[in-house]
């Protein structure tokens, strides 16, 4: 009976061995979901940007008001109708320009 329950105790042994350090074991499986938790994440990034470009695509197809934007903001368009103010903050007092002499014709 003692050859018996040594023989069952070293198949435990081998078992556990085998499920905790084997190239199929625990460390396999953690590593696994690690890596199945790291491109879920990078999914759901890419899903958010592709909801983000589909939005805009169909914003371009449909409506006048996305292209107008793009064309303000990237091309510095102005419409017909509008009045374009610039509004420029000085550090400091503005020196006067010197007006440039005129230019006289010499004649020969």
């Amino acid at each position: 009976m003692r050859i018996f329950a040594a023989a069952l105790s070293l198949a435990l042994l081998l078992l556990q061995y085998q499920l905790w350090f084997s190239r199929q074991g625990m460390r396999e499986i953690t590593r696994l979901d690690a890596e199945i938790a790291a491109q879920t994440a990078a999914n759901q990034s890419q899903a958010e940007r592709n909801r983000q470009l589909a939005a805009e695509v169909h914003d371009l197809k449909v409506g006048m008001g996305a292209i107008e934007e793009r064309a303000r903001s990237e091309l510095g368009m102005i419409g017909s109708n509008e009045t374009f103010y610039e509004v420029v903050s000085s550090a400091g007092p503005v020196a006067p320009v010197a007006a440039a002499a005129p230019i006289t014709a010499r004649a020969e």
